[in-house]
């Protein structure tokens, strides 16, 4: 993991220029031992080293070097073949298999982000995935426990939406949802960790944020909320739990059941309105 961390944080030039290094000393190592002596699997690591970590032109390049360097060991070590053009005609077989495999590389590659961004957000509103969010969570928790620093959780349950869904059907309910997300996402800072736990509930962790300020960010996101909700004639209102942590919690599950116990009494009693409290063990 850390090998492949370093990788991720070099740029494309100094990824493309070590593929070309390693592929020259390939190229020394190709012509010292003799053209009897196959090497070119070898050759396939620092192509595969620059397409996957520096993209489609740095594994083009040293697919190109690869390619040369492979000829030139060739021509010098002896080999001999019944006509000269073998020689280009094999370099340029060679190239032509080096760059398909950047291009699978890069191909891959782009597949695996996709589905790492996938499992990383909700499908439907973009917010954070529920899993994506217990690891988020996890870590801030790791973190304010470490510095003893206090954060603040939401826990947001939009009021009759089953309603929606069962008079409109589920597309109009999936927009309610996306209008939800958007609005929250618009009054948040970057370092807030908003996320749809599942069907009409929803989650924000605050770090480095007090009472006095969770409820000045919740008192803005439920104006927009409610703003959007009664620009759209959704009958949608919000019942909101907010726990502020002195003292962190164990694992994000007892933190999300905390906040979901202070938004239950609001859920149960009259619906749309907000809960704080503060825990401080």
């Amino acid at each position: 993991m850390k090998v492949s961390r370093f990788f991720e944080q070099q740029n494309k030039i100094f990824l493309g220029f070590l593929g070309v290094v390693v592929a020259v000393l390939l190229g020394v190592i190709d012509y010292l031992t003799g053209y009897e002596i196959n090497l070119s699997l070898f050759y396939l690591l620092p192509i595969s080293l620059a397409a996957w970590y520096g993209g489609q032109e740095a594994g083009l390049v040293v697919s190109g070097v690869s390619a040369i360097t492979w000829f030139i060991a060739d021509v010098f070590s002896g080999a001999s073949y019944s006509n000269s053009w073998i020689f280009l005609w094999n370099t340029l077989i060679r190239l032509g298999f080096f760059a398909i495999v950047t291009f699978l590389l890069v191909a891959l590659k782009k597949a695996f982000r996709t589905n790492e961004e996938l499992a990383r957000t909700d499908y439907i509103t973009g917010a954070v995935s529920p899993r994506f969010f217990h690891e988020l969570s996890q870590r801030e928790l790791n973190r304010s426990k470490r510095y003893n620093h206090l954060f603040s959780f939401a826990y947001i349950d939009l009021d009759n939406f089953k309603e929606i869904n069962d008079r409109f059907g589920h597309t109009e309910g999936d927009k309610v949802l996306q209008a939800v997300a958007n609005a929250v996402q618009k009054k948040i800072r970057s370092i807030d960790i908003f996320s749809r736990l599942g069907g009409d509930e929803f989650a924000l962790l605050m770090p480095e944020t007090g009472e006095v300020e969770a409820q000045s960010v919740i008192s803005r996101v439920r104006r927009s909320l409610m703003e959007e909700m009664q620009k759209n004639n959704w009958s949608i209102t919000f019942s909101i739990g907010v726990v502020t942590f002195i003292k962190i919690p164990k694992t994000v599950d007892d933190m999300v059941k905390m906040a979901d116990d202070v938004m239950y009494p609001i859920k149960t009693g009259g619906k749309n309105g907000v809960s704080y409290t503060i825990y401080e063990g």
